[in-house]
């Protein structure tokens, strides 16, 4: 007896998908000491809809990175960073991304930081799909002084390598 072979999804089900925030990450890489030292830590995403439409570059997404959770393990640089030198946690707590248009392998939109809005281009890579959930990653580099995140120029990174795993839900 032969059973019919399925095969992946090769998109997601139309539809709005919630991030999972437990389930998804924003890691970043950048050097300081004039790049002689790696630097890794992690973002939080507080919140974030993707809307799957028809066509697919018609789609849409949200997401919310609360900038106070920046971390890298080292306590002084990580107030450091959220002071009002650089992200300014208490003053502007999230940073937000809207895409514009997406092609499947690469997703553009703006990124909105300290009330700083500009252009991103994120490469997606692997997306897996399953019947009412996804996930996808994705890769850009971001110039912290295009944000007016100026401070501690030739100290601090001036680039930030991020990379998402984002986990979506559908609902």
């Amino acid at each position: 007896m032969q059973t019919k072979r399925e095969h992946p999804a090769t998109t997601p089900q139309l539809g709005r998908y919630e991030i999972d925030t437990s389930c998804s990450t924003v890691t970043f890489r950048t050097r300081h000491l004039f790049g002689l030292a790696p630097v890794r830590g992690t973002f939080a995403i507080q919140t974030g809809t993707i809307d799957i439409a028809e066509p697919l570059t018609d789609s849409g997404i949200r997401a919310e990175i609360d900038t106070a959770s920046f971390h890298t393990g080292n306590g002084q640089r990580d107030s450091s960073v959220r002071s009002a030198r650089f992200l300014d946690a208490d003053q502007y707590p999230v940073m937000t991304f809207i895409s514009e248009r997406t092609n499947g392998s690469t997703l553009t939109g703006t990124l909105t930081v300290r009330d700083v809005t500009r252009p991103v281009s994120l490469s997606v890579e692997r997306p897996v799909f399953s019947p009412g959930s996804f996930t996808v990653r994705a890769t850009t580099r971001i110039d912290r002084t295009d944000f007016g995140v100026t401070a501690a120029r030739g100290l601090a990174g001036r680039y930030l390598d991020l990379s998402l795993e984002i986990q979506c839900v559908r609902t």
